[in-house]
């Protein structure tokens, strides 16, 4: 046995043996600590009669002994040689279905990302499009109104649009996609090339609508923002339903935890603008 390890056992105060033998007062060996990366041939003799595993302070010490020699491990050639064996050569390990075993792949697997569906990118073109108005709405709030619950309100669906928006931009550029709907004006995502204004997304606000709400203030305003931003919730839940009833799409993980999440986030906040709007009234 290297000398580290009886170093480390004896400043336990405890004795150490090889596989399948018997320390001196004959009460055999424990089971193998392989699991901590020590050699297969190796163990460790049980504990002395006072600390023996029936109590709690011998199932706490021997723990105590095998994780104190495991951290010593690094500090032993014998070990690091077994552990490093097949360092040159990446396991990669795909995971079983519930039921089933793992699979070892070949060293060259390499990860790909999931079968672009179109309906996956028509879904982020738009709703980049869509949350893009939301953040327009809740950039008049500051001069506008001072009423401090639709201020909350609005800075919180700011940030949180803005952070998505920069997501699905991220999400459409890795897979080399346009980060607007196409045939959009560059830099005018609302505006064809013809400068016509672009088909709305359901629940958008007509130019009529955004038009009013720039010249409202006060209560008028807070209304008209209420209103206006259930609408356009509205149809951000309309896009994600029609996203995942197509047959193929919404099966990417991040599309799915997108959509899921932006959905279950607008119903909430439109439950919050209809008492706010009840409370007026």
């Amino acid at each position: 046995m290297p000398v580290c390890w009886e170093q480390a056992f004896r400043s336990l105060g405890e004795k150490s043996i090889k596989a399948n033998g018997k320390d001196p007062a004959g009460r055999g060996s424990v089971n193998s600590l392989e699991m901590f990366g020590f050699p297969p041939d190796f163990r460790i003799c049980l504990l002395p009669q006072k600390q023996r595993l029936g109590s709690a302070t011998g199932v706490v010490t021997l723990f105590g002994m095998m994780l104190t020699a495991s951290t010593l491990a690094g500090s032993c050639p014998f070990v690091a040689r077994a552990q490093n064996a097949n360092a040159s050569t990446p396991v990669v390990v795909q995971p079983g279905a519930p039921g089933e075993p793992s699979k070892t792949l070949p060293s060259t697997t390499r990860g790909s990302l999931p079968p672009l569906a179109q309906a996956d990118v028509d879904f982020m073109q738009g709703m980049i499009m869509h949350h893009q108005q939301a953040v327009e709405m809740t950039a008049l709030i500051a001069s506008h109104t001072e009423n401090k619950d639709v201020r909350a309100l609005g800075a919180k669906i700011s940030s949180s649009q803005s952070d998505e928006i920069r997501f699905m931009q991220r999400w459409l550029a890795g897979r080399g996609q346009a980060t607007s709907m196409p045939g959009a004006m560059p830099g005018m995502p609302n505006m064809d090339m013809n400068g016509k204004p672009m088909a709305p997304m359901p629940g958008m606000l007509t130019p009529e609508q955004m038009a009013a709400l720039r010249v409202a203030k006060g209560a008028e305003f807070d209304r008209l923002f209420l209103t206006g931003m259930i609408q356009h919730h509205g149809g951000a839940l309309i896009m994600v339903k029609a996203l995942f009833d197509e047959a193929g799409a919404g099966q990417d993980a991040d599309i799915f935890n997108f959509a899921t999440d932006a959905d279950n986030t607008q119903r909430a906040e439109i439950r919050i603008m209809q008492h706010m709007l009840e409370e007026k009234h």
